[in-house]
């Protein structure tokens, strides 16, 4: 019964991966029950198939015997257990509920098969209550007061989280630049520990990098005919030169938590074969690529030409503007665990820094031309977009290797092959989720090659 009542329930969540698909059968493979009672709270894990391949969720499921009408909009159906006709629904929204979460992790709790932890030396005021945040897609951030901020890993996939991994290692080393980490939840998955929840400080005087870009961008766009971005109220270059700063620092962190190598020639060359695949797929399903396929052959092509090792490191995975927060100090970067829909060896596999400066590069694109997309005035403001991307890509580089991050002249084929498949992937994306952005990515293909001019 509660199986169906959850398939009933879970397609329809943001967080679900699999929409768009009929849900072929869900089970459950773990019910902790973590507070009886009324209410009660469960922990669940379950696995939904689709079309022969299986995916496994994390749940907090809530049973009241009546649910207030200020949880009615979590509420997924009846479930009759024990003679009682029970509500369930999505503790995440509980306050009263996710209390265990700050809780365990300060007493180090284990209730069955999950175990909660902190870290060591760091204190956590257990009385601070939640609210959900609303903006993600993958994961549930729960906000307790204005001290922490707990993820919940939705999609589990068996192993450490790269986020807990990171920010444990350079919060160790005293690193800049990051949100200090509390403690965390975690499980054992197929034999292996898996997490489930982390916690940390939470910035709650902190701006989001993407807004104060577009912030800036519609200053420029609103000021007068002929007024250059340098000139213009709210110019960002200041704040893109000292997040270029903050990336190097990161970059030089993860290198002293993690090590680093070296991608081989042969390696190299089979990236760049890789890119190439890439192109191929997306040309079949966005035609409009088709007429630029000369000029990311060519650029592959300088990749395969390089014929050198490339240094290769820990980095950030999924790097632009909504993955950093301007505090009153200075830039804070956040979500380490890479693109979530890729496997976790290659979340965690060692990468050219430059992956993470051109998905920077690639944000700053999308900030000058996001308030373009279906704009009366686009013609006309185009330049302004090319001209503040420009500078503040520009800015952000000079940042970047003022605060030691090197990019020689050789680099210049690599980084922009980088650019291009990021391009190339947000092509791809647009042209399935949102058509009118689709001129967005494809401006990143009428750019010269080599590292901006500052």
């Amino acid at each position: 019964m509660l199986d169906e009542l959850l398939a009933a329930w879970i397609g329809r969540q943001r967080w679900f991966g699999g929409k768009g698909r009929p849900i072929d059968s869900l089970s459950i493979d773990s019910d902790v029950v973590i507070q009886a009672g009324d209410p009660c709270l469960r922990h669940l894990i379950v696995s939904v198939w689709q079309e022969g391949s299986r995916e496994r969720y994390q749940l907090l499921l809530g049973l009241r015997r009546e649910l207030p009408e200020a949880l009615g909009h979590a509420y997924v159906g009846t479930y009759p257990s024990g003679g009682v006709q029970w509500a369930a629904y999505d503790a995440v929204h509980d306050h009263e509920l996710t209390r265990w979460v700050l809780e365990s992790m300060a007493a180090d709790a284990t209730t069955q098969d999950i175990r909660s932890r902190h870290l060591p030396g760091v204190e956590i005021d257990t009385g601070q209550r939640s609210i959900v945040l609303g903006a993600e897609q993958s994961n549930t951030s729960l906000v307790f007061g204005e001290a922490y901020i707990t993820k919940l890993f939705r999609r589990l996939v068996p192993g450490v989280n790269p986020e807990l991994e990171v920010v444990v290692a350079l919060a160790a080393r005293g690193a800049p630049h990051i949100a200090q980490p509390y403690g965390w939840i975690e499980t054992d998955l197929d034999g292996t520990p898996t997490t489930l929840a982390i916690t940390q400080e939470y910035l709650s005087n902190a701006a989001d990098g993407w807004d104060l870009a577009l912030t800036s961008v519609r200053d420029l766009y609103n000021s007068l005919p002929g007024l250059h971005a340098a000139e213009a109220g709210g110019d960002f270059a200041a704040e893109a030169a000292r997040l270029g700063t903050a990336t190097a620092r990161v970059h030089h962190e993860l290198r002293a938590a993690f090590g680093t190598g070296v991608m081989t020639a042969p390696e190299v060359k089979r990236m760049a074969e890789d890119f190439r695949r890439q192109l191929g797929r997306a040309v079949g399903q966005v035609p409009e690529l088709r007429e630029h396929v000369p000029a990311l052959e060519r650029a592959y092509h300088r990749v395969e030409e390089l014929n050198a090792e490339v240094p290769v490191q820990r980095v950030h995975g999924d790097y632009h503007l909504g993955q950093v927060m301007r505090t009153t100090t200075d830039w804070v970067v956040l979500d380490f665990e890479g693109e979530p829909g890729q496997p976790l060896a290659e979340r965690r596999a060692l990468s050219s820094p430059l992956r993470d400066v051109a998905g920077m590069l690639r944000s700053f694109d999308y900030a000058a031309r996001h308030l373009l997309a279906g704009h009366a005035e686009a013609d006309r403001l185009e330049p302004k977009a090319e001209e503040w991307a420009e500078r503040n890509r520009s800015a952000f580089l000079e940042g970047y290797a003022e605060g030691g991050g090197v990019i020689a002249p050789a680099d210049a084929a690599l980084l922009r092959a980088f650019e291009l498949s990021k391009a190339v992937y947000e092509v791809v994306y647009e042209a399935r989720n949102r058509p009118t952005w689709l001129s967005i990515p494809l401006a990143a293909f009428r750019q010269p090659a080599g590292l901006p001019q500052g």
